[in-house]
């Protein structure tokens, strides 16, 4: 039995980059003699185990045979007579198709570390049109390694546009594809994620709506990404969104809910909809970005009116959810931004109109003897007059 430091954590190493999680490769074993050395399987479809101390994960080596449509369709021999070099050969990229034995030595066999060296990502052999999820892994990978000059090379980006062209993006799972957008969204040069698939031309089955206004969209995503910089330089994503564990969870949802608004806020509202529903977007982030897209010509007008401005807070129901329209506003700076707009001091406009028709009072209207569906008209004028006094 031979263990093995393969993949990212060999690479960043490499790289002179914080490693985050090992995982090994383990030639000449049985899933029998890894469970009677006390570790625990935990893989469904091929042999993975955990280390009994560490909790690390340690895999069989394997080969995989395309059997059948998408990333699942694989049949796997995952036997005690599959070489490190076979198992290797499988793997997506060069510079993650890199091992290190327990003395520290390389094994190399398909020239990452050049490429390493080139700044060039690179696939390891034809079967990497096999998995369709790889054309959003390398996207994900130049995305994350853009500030060091990584680049695609142009026979992986041909295999990649022959792959999208082929159909098989469709078979992927909307899971997938929103888990490596999302890690994508929240690494230092998002925009190159969406840069690579349209180039790719990999946008249309599950980013249609984006592909006439591709331009449009990553320049929002640039600004929004720049003026969170501009902001707060500690909180601006240095690296993998991975290793940022000092940064709270909250941060780093409303860093996603931000990159990702700026992603759509252009579109209209059926088009925003129509995208998160297919990406199966969790709620907390669809709901800010198609607030946006709905109502982005009232956010941007500096000169509506009270009833303007009423209509508004009722369409987005700030009154219960205060919390997420203030999100919006934020969200909403980057679009503003590109727009011409000074957002700082509408914003502050909208915010204040809010705060002074949060302060009117219902049960001081129905004090005054109002009484059933009165009610509701009294009170949308008391909040009118209130936003008038404060915008006039």
């Amino acid at each position: 039995m031979q263990v093995y430091l393969v993949g990212g954590a060999v690479r960043d190493a490499l790289l002179n980059r914080k490693v985050v999680e090992r995982d090994y490769v383990v030639v000449g074993a049985t899933p029998e003699e890894m469970i009677s050395q006390g570790f625990t399987q935990v893989g469904k479809d091929f042999p993975v185990f955990l280390h009994p101390k560490t909790q690390e994960e340690y895999a069989l080596a394997r080969t995989e045979r395309k059997s059948g449509k998408g990333y699942t369709g694989f049949v796997c021999d995952a036997s005690s007579s599959v070489t490190l070099e076979e198992d290797l050969l499988r793997r997506d990229l060069t510079v993650n198709a890199i091992a290190q034995d327990n003395l520290g030595k390389l094994i190399d066999p398909y020239g990452g570390q050049k490429d390493l060296e080139n700044r060039l990502l690179r696939h390891v052999s034809e079967a990497f049109n096999e998995d369709p999820l790889r054309v959003f892994r390398v996207a994900r990978f130049a995305t994350r390694y853009a500030y060091l000059g990584f680049t695609i090379a142009n026979e992986t980006m041909a295999l990649m546009q022959a792959m999208a062209q082929s159909g098989e993006l469709s078979t992927l799972s909307a899971e997938r594809v929103w888990q490596e957008t999302k890690r994508s969204l929240l690494e230092k040069t998002p925009h190159v994620f969406f840069s690579v698939l349209n180039e790719a031309h990999g946008l249309s089955d599950w980013f249609a709506e984006l592909e006439c206004s591709v331009d449009t969209a990553l320049a929002t995503l640039k600004t929004a990404v720049a003026l969170e910089k501009a902001v707060n330089e500690s909180s601006f994503n240095k690296g993998d969104s991975g290793t940022q564990t000092s940064e709270s969870s909250a941060l780093e949802i409303t860093r996603l809910i931000t990159r990702f608004t700026a992603l759509l806020t252009h579109l209209n509202e059926e088009e925003a909809k129509r995208l998160c529903s297919r990406l199966k977007v969790q709620n907390q982030v669809s709901e800010i970005a198609i607030l946006s897209s709905k109502f982005k010509d009232a956010l941007l007008d500096i000169q509506n009116s009270p009833a303007d401005l009423l209509a508004l807070f009722n369409g987005c129901d700030a009154w219960r959810r205060e919390e997420r329209f203030t999100l919006l506003l934020s969200a909403f700076a980057p679009y503003a931004h590109n727009k011409g707009v000074d957002w700082q001091h509408q914003q502050k406009r909208i915010e204040n109109a809010l705060a002074a028709a949060n302060q009117v009072n219902v049960q001081d209207i129905i004090a005054t003897g109002v009484k059933g569906p009165e009610i509701k008209d009294a009170l949308n004028q008391a909040k009118l007059n209130a936003i008038a006094s404060i915008t006039n």
